[in-house]
């Protein structure tokens, strides 16, 4: 469903990523893994145009899509919940998920999902009218992946979804992950740096060092693997 070649992304004279290369097959979850500064996050976002490639090529169910805007992207099936939530504060969380419709004209259609948003995310329903910016961090999380759900994705892009949530709500979230991709047969790429538990959730992974990839695999051996253990799973 998405296949990057050769990606290289720059600021300034900083060179982020090195040549990047990955697939994410269609309802498959993916993770990529690495500590910070690796390059994470700039995958994702020059994955949903919101950073332009220096070079590589980023074809989004067999289409180029490199250079393409955002709201296009959105408007054909990408969401990307970004690091650090970034919900709308100062709106109440029924604004924000209606937010994540924005771009939608099907009114029966936007009713269905925001019940089925409800359902996934009851807490969601029973803070309706509360200002967003109120809300802890595991349901601030919450919010933002039920608003990226709101705008119908087909492919679902969570960048660091555990951080700075109560253990307790990580379990939550991860678990609703899971019943997102195999419920909504949505297609999922994830950065997290819960190493263990994102390779615990995805079928297939990918290790980044200051953006280069140097290791990829079936989750299952990646979690065997010596290096990624020792490197990333406390091990």
């Amino acid at each position: 469903m998405l296949e990057i070649t050769n990606l290289s992304v720059s600021y300034g004279a900083i060179t982020a990523l090195h040549g990047v290369s990955l697939k994410v097959e269609q309802g498959a979850i993916v993770t990529l893994i690495g500590g910070n500064g690796a390059g994470k996050t700039t995958t994702l976002r020059t994955v949903s145009g919101l950073i332009r490639p220096k070079s590589g090529e980023i074809l989004y169910e067999g289409q180029s899509i490199a250079g393409a805007k955002p709201h296009q992207l959105v408007a054909r099936g990408l969401a990307h919940v970004p690091e650090g939530r970034m919900i709308f504060a100062n709106l109440t969380v029924r604004e924000n998920l209606q937010m994540g419709a924005y771009l939608r004209r099907d009114r029966e259609g936007i009713a269905k999902d925001l019940d089925y948003v409800f359902g996934v995310f009851p807490r969601l329903k029973e803070r309706g009218p509360q200002v967003a910016g109120t809300l802890s961090g595991g349901e601030q999380q919450m919010l933002a992946i039920g608003r990226a759900l709101m705008s119908k994705p087909r492919f679902l892009m969570l960048d660091e979804p555990s951080l700075g949530i109560a253990p307790i709500l990580v379990k939550t979230i991860f678990e609703k992950i899971v019943e997102i991709n195999r419920e909504q047969k949505i297609t999922i790429l994830l950065v997290e740096q819960n190493a263990n538990l994102a390779l615990e959730v995805s079928r297939y992974g990918y290790v980044l060092e200051t953006g280069r990839v140097i290791l990829h695999g079936e989750s299952k051996s990646l979690r065997a693997n010596p290096q990624v253990k020792s490197a990333y799973l406390g091990g």
